[in-house]
């Protein structure tokens, strides 16, 4: 009897535990189920990226892919049925949607298992816990514990892997992959996830460590995007790397994270849009009129601090935003603007190509001061000194903020503004005393500490 692999957030072939886990049947069906719920919620670049890396793995399998559209619950098993499937094969899911989702599935499955093989993480959640199974709160104690963890080899497996079937002979609807029409500035697929990762551990691991904070070199690896959708798995990419380096330990380092945020969100599943720690219910957030113009002034990237407009505008224009400037942006959005932290998380989810939920959510809580192991409230971004230190010749915020171009000195571009270019909307040495004052009344007043149950 052959197998369905169901594909998700894993779109490629090599290194595919669960590909490797169906190819143990006969004949393997390959399937993609556009899910309206997760079409809805997703930004235009982001399903941009999904069509692109599913073209990718269709050529990949000669066209043998089958894509639907519809709810999983339901397609799921009506595919199983159709070619009388002995067991339905899917990497696993631990982000509340995809729980809920594959629980529903499995149920509506009947007798035909679903069978959970690998997952996106090098180290899935749950794996990495204090002694007795208790989750961790804190990143460094994770970090060292999950240091001290061997990593599997790669898996064994490639489009020869298995006996294909036709998705052409299955009765059921199929659907066009589509096009959403937006452009990216990043190639899609498991072929340009290899290429990219491996001219990066050329060329730029070496000076990771160094270059990783500064949004005017081309610094970082661009990833982040790949791992999202699983055209590549993290274990292929710390299978080349030399532990000993320094810049491989900056990468694995930043791979931790995104395992602990991870584990953060599937033990605490409310932390995706309320506070980890409670107490931060407290703070006093504005949400009125004024509250949401400096908001659009925030998201068009006219704020008048310019290390701040030059990563808005990036992230509107291209759909991603160098780290550094993402937590400069999201410090001043908190706690410049005083607005609430989902505001911001919930439109970089909307505009980034690698928006990813746990990542996101708990990255906009460690600016916020509310989210496990987050930095101190009282720990305020200065966005100009932090253009300063990060971009000193300025050539980040020239290339995005071309109104500035000519300026003598970006950061700092008061008392003759080029034309077009806004004023401060805020003065920051106020807004840093307000914010600390609010900061201060929420975790001054009595009572017990309290964290998501």
């Amino acid at each position: 009897m052959p197998a369905l692999l169901w594909f998700r957030r894993d779109l490629r072939l090599r290194d595919h535990p669960a590909l490797a886990a169906a190819a143990a049947s006969d004949e393997v069906l390959a399937c993609f189920v556009y899910d309206p719920r997760l079409v809805e919620s997703a930004g235009v670049r982001r399903l941009q990226f999904l069509a692109n890396s599913l073209r990718e793995l269709r050529d990949s399998l000669d066209g043998r892919l089958l894509v639907t559209h519809g709810a999983p619950e339901a397609r799921i098993p009506r595919i199983a049925r159709e070619v009388g499937a002995s067991s339905v094969h899917i990497s696993e899911d631990f982000a509340p949607f995809g729980r809920r989702r594959d629980e529903r599935v499995a149920a509506a499955l009947d007798s035909v298992p679903l069978v959970p093989t690998g997952s996106p993480y090098l180290a899935s959640p749950g794996r990495v816990t204090k002694d007795g199974g208790v989750p961790y709160k804190v990143f460094t104690p994770f970090y060292r514990r999950w240091c001290d963890r061997p990593w599997r080899a790669p898996a064994a497996s490639n489009a020869d892997s298995a006996r294909w079937l036709d998705p052409t002979q299955v009765a059921v609807e199929q659907c066009e992959i589509p096009d959403p029409g937006a452009t990216l500035d990043l190639a899609a697929g498991e072929a340009a996830a290899l290429s990219q990762w491996a001219a990066f551990v050329d060329s730029g691991l070496g000076r990771y460590a160094v270059d990783r904070d500064r949004p005017d070199l081309a610094g970082t690896s661009r990833m982040s995007a790949h791992l999202k959708f699983g055209t590549i798995h993290p274990r292929t990419m710390v299978a080349s790397l030399d532990r000993s380096d320094v810049g491989a330990q900056s990468y694995l380092r930043e791979l931790a994270f995104r395992d602990f945020y991870a584990a953060v969100l599937h033990h605490w599943p409310d932390s995706a849009w309320r506070n980890w720690n409670r107490d931060f219910d407290r703070i006093q957030t504005d949400t009125g009129a004024d509250a949401q113009r400096l908001f659009e002034c925030w998201k068009a990237g006219e704020t008048g601090f310019p290390v701040v407009d030059a990563g808005m505008r990036q992230l509107r224009q291209t759909g991603f935003m160098h780290n550094r400037v993402r937590m400069i942006a999201a410090s001043f959005l908190v706690k410049d603007l005083h607005l609430p932290w989902q505001w911001g998380a919930r439109w970089f989810l909307d505009q980034l190509v690698d928006g990813d939920l746990a990542s996101n959510q708990h990255g906009w809580q460690w600016c916020a001061g509310s989210g496990t192991d987050a930095a101190p409230y009282f720990r305020v971004f200065n966005p100009i000194k932090q253009g300063e230190k990060f971009d000193p010749s300025g050539d980040y915020i020239r290339r995005w903020v071309p109104e500035l171009a000519a300026a003598d000195d970006v950061h700092r571009p008061t008392g003759n503004l080029p034309q077009g270019y806004p004023a401060p909307i805020v003065d920051h040495n106020c807004e840093r005393i307000e914010a600390l004052r609010r900061y201060r009344l929420a975790v001054s007043e009595p009572g017990q500490h309290r964290i998501i149950s």
